[in-house]
């Protein structure tokens, strides 16, 4: 039995000492203190706390990161990298603010528009 619980607000907690393999979808908030290998979508707040740890691509309208992330983060409006997170890939977000305690290892790019331009032309690209 896993780990992942549904508050009853909304928001699906993956908990410390769980290990998820695959990718989560989601419409609601997702916090994760586990593991996850694979890419997580929501189309609202995703939040990686400090324990937590991802290997694969976020996306989210809002995401708030204090772990460590191995992958790409697009987040709509505001991505937070927050006390000693470490973020080795692109940031693509609305708005961006890091803590100087945090570590971010990649491209960055800013705008209101910028993650729905990127995905268009991820989408162009594939074909």
């Amino acid at each position: 039995m896993s780990n992942a619980t549904n508050s009853g607000n909304g928001t699906t907690f993956i908990g410390a000492g769980t290990s998820l393999n695959g990718d989560i979808e989601s419409k609601n908030d997702l916090r994760i203190d586990g593991t996850v290998k694979g890419n997580i979508s929501s189309s609202a707040k995703i939040i990686i706390g400090v324990h937590g740890f991802v290997e694969g691509n976020i996306m989210g309208n809002q995401a708030d990161v204090v772990g460590k992330v191995t992958g790409d983060i697009r987040a709509k409006e505001l991505l937070q990298l927050k006390g000693n997170a470490i973020v080795t890939g692109n940031i693509y977000a609305g708005k961006l603010q890091i803590e100087p305690s945090a570590s971010f290892n990649g491209q960055c790019h800013m705008g209101a528009n910028v993650v729905e331009i990127h995905k268009n032309e991820e989408k162009t690209a594939a074909k």
